[in-house]
């Protein structure tokens, strides 16, 4: 969802663009990489392995087997902060940012196929009533479609950004679509109209931290947008765009879903970021300190 567009930024020792789990990156590193294919290996293994896990768009994957069996399942190591940053935001939304909204994005025809021929929404059942977790293991008493597209893609450019520290850089910026992870590295970034794609509203001054955006005008078929409320079974309405600041990427992507359902004052109860959102009458509304602006 590109409702953030790096816009300026220096130029890069190292650049890579690749398409994975369904959407474009883009990294760059802004100093000298002494190996730069073992690092690009390096990070294609790792979203390898993320993709395989957690994906419902693949047939191998973990995910996909936990809708065919209920059972006991070992979880990849990267899986604790995932599922506990899912259960804050299940607890704090009260169940509309929840994993197991898998089925009712396939029945609404957001599937593996991207059919986009939706049939009867059914509700999903609660966390408690179907899953439950304990590093590292998670008991699943029914089959049952997990989607981790709310905060799923965010955590995988944090692990990313993991890799390309542990190999010893420490400024660059990773873009997943829209999801972006910034280190000791100043950028301009526009924020995409909601309306037209072609066009920015404003833009954030960063240099650290992560910025993630989302948009009702991305992925919508039919009656529905990719933001569908658990309980009423509709495409959230309201809000055009958003754009959460934070210091991990999966917190501003988990937020920047949640942002939909929830009042901001509750979620600042428990979470630390900054914000911007588009009303759907085009009022523009931001945090005090969130790090850029809307243009008149």
């Amino acid at each position: 969802m590109p409702s953030a567009r790096s816009k300026a930024k220096p130029k890069a020792n190292f650049k890579l663009a690749f398409e994975a789990i369904g959407v474009p990156w883009q990294i760059e590193i802004f100093e000298p990489v002494a190996k730069p294919t073992k690092l690009e290996a390096t990070i294609r293994a790792r979203i390898e392995d993320f993709d395989v896990a957690y994906s419902r768009f693949r047939p191998d994957s973990m995910v996909s087997r936990i809708a065919q069996r209920a059972g006991e399942y070992e979880l990849p190591a990267d899986a604790s902060e995932l599922f506990n940053t899912y259960r804050q935001l299940y607890d704090v939304s009260q169940g509309a940012v929840t994993p197991l909204i898998g089925q009712v994005m396939i029945d609404a025809g957001y599937d593996a196929n991207y059919s986009l021929k939706s049939r009867p929404l059914t509700k999903p059942p609660a966390w408690d009533d179907v899953i439950s977790y304990q590093n590292p293991n998670l008991v699943v008493r029914e089959p049952v479609w997990l989607d981790l597209g709310a905060a799923g893609k965010g955590y995988l450019v944090d692990l990313v950004g993991e890799v390309i520290e542990t190999a010893g850089y420490r400024g660059y910026v990773i873009d997943a679509s829209g999801d972006m992870r910034l280190r000791h590295t100043p950028q301009t970034i526009g924020l995409e109209h909601p309306d037209d794609p072609r066009l920015i509203i404003g833009q954030v001054e960063l240099s650290n931290g992560s910025l993630c955006g989302s948009a009702t005008n991305r992925r919508r078929w039919g009656q529905y947008h990719h933001i569908i409320d658990p309980h009423s079974l509709r495409s959230v309405q309201g809000m055009k765009a958003c754009w959460i600041y934070a210091d991990s990427t999966i917190m501003a992507d988990g937020l920047a879903t949640a942002i939909f359902f929830t009042p901001v004052a509750r979620l600042q109860t428990i979470f630390q970021f900054e914000y911007a959102y588009v009303l759907d009458d085009n009022t523009c509304i931001h945090s005090d300190d969130f790090p850029g602006m809307f243009f008149e």
